[in-house]
């Protein structure tokens, strides 16, 4: 199982892979927590991978194309045994850097070159604040 969490300002996601029944107990601890402990409702929405094959998303203000890329996976079960070749699907997501550099650089976070500028400030503080 893999779990991978992201957020940005106030929002969050959260992308997981594993079996069926282990993401579903993850769903049940994950909402049950937030409810009770932030006193908040859990509202969840699901990105489907054959929507963003024809869809663009959004992530984190700007707009970035989604591509499936065909590949092949070589797996070996045992030494003497035949090679089976498993065809997937690898998700990429392509950003367009330049306006990501030009809001960072004028956030100050780094320079029009895209080479951060370091504040040592910001190690303490959360996102918020330096988002803010």
């Amino acid at each position: 199982p893999c779990m991978h969490y992201i957020r940005y300002q106030r929002r969050f996601l959260l992308a997981s892979k594993g079996t069926f029944h282990f993401m579903n107990k993850w769903k049940c601890y994950l909402v049950t927590f937030w409810q009770w402990h932030f006193s908040l409702w859990f509202h969840s929405r699901r990105i489907y991978r054959k929507q963003l094959s024809n869809n663009f998303l959004e992530f984190v203000g700007y707009l970035s194309r989604v591509l499936m890329k065909p590949s092949v996976v070589r797996s070996q079960i045992l030494e003497n045994a035949f090679p089976i070749n498993n065809a997937i699907k690898k998700f990429d997501i392509l950003i367009p850097i330049s306006p990501l550099i030009a809001s960072l650089a004028k956030a100050r976070f780094c320079n029009v070159l895209g080479h951060p500028i370091s504040k040592p400030v910001w190690a303490d503080l959360s996102d918020s604040n330096i988002i803010d």
